[in-house]
Order: C-alpha cells, then sequence, then structure tokens
C-alpha cells in the first residue's frame, strides 16, 4: 500500500515498502513490489522481469482492472444480492468496497510514482 512517502526524498504517495528513488538499490525493491501487485504468473515472464518500465506499465492496467471490477461491485451488490444476504451484510460489503477503492487508488498513485521514477533512470 502507499503511504505518505518512504521517506526524505519520496513524494506524497510513494510506497512505503519502496526505498525513495534516489536510494542506492532502491529499483530491485520496486520491481519486487510491482510484482506483488501483479498476478504471481508475471513472475516467471522473463521479458516482465527484465523491464521493470514494462512491469509497471503492467502493474499499472492490473490495478486501474481491479478499481474498476470493485466499482462494478459496488454499483451491482444491492441489486444482485440484497435479496439472498440482506441490508445489513450489503451495507458491510458497501464498506468495504469503499475501504477497497481506496486502497486501490492509493497504490495507483504509488505504481504511477514508481513509473515515473523508473522512466528518469
Amino acid at each position: 500500500m502507499s503511504a505518505a512517502g518512504a521517506g526524505p526524498g519520496a513524494p506524497p504517495g510513494w510506497p512505503r515498502e519502496v526505498p525513495p528513488p534516489q536510494a542506492a538499490g532502491w529499483e530491485p525493491k520496486a520491481v519486487g513490489w510491482l510484482l506483488d501487485h501483479c498476478p504471481a504468473e508475471y513472475r516467471g515472464y522473463p521479458v516482465v522481469l527484465r523491464h521493470p518500465r514494462l512491469l509497471a506499465w503492467l502493474a499499472g492496467h492490473q490495478v486501474d482492472a481491479q478499481l474498476e471490477a470493485a466499482r462494478r461491485a459496488y454499483a451491482q451488490v444491492r441489486r444482485d444480492l440484497g435479496a439472498p444476504l440482506g441490508p445489513e451484510v450489503v451495507a458491510e460489503a458497501l464498506a468495504t468496497l469503499e475501504q477497497e477503492g481506496a486502497r486501490l487508488i492509493a497504490l495507483r498513485r504509488g505504481v504511477r510514482l514508481v513509473a515515473e521514477a523508473l522512466d528518469r533512470t
């Protein structure tokens, strides 16, 4: 998840788990963090591992897809599951989806910041 920054020199929203881009050895940690937010199968594709910028691009698409899925679920949960689950469960589901949406928005910002830093290296 992203935080206010990983430390001195990290922009707001920089992932807490990744050292700032001016720190020595930050790129391998950034690659690991990006892989953590992609399907596990990506670890088996040599081209993805050789090209961190490609990985960041793919991670951005993955996070965007997750955010879209959470938004779609939020819009449909009451209609699709309201009767079988009841209003209390639907209310909990909506709160959970709101929380997940906020997490994914922060994650998307972190991925974009890492991608931008990779572009500068």
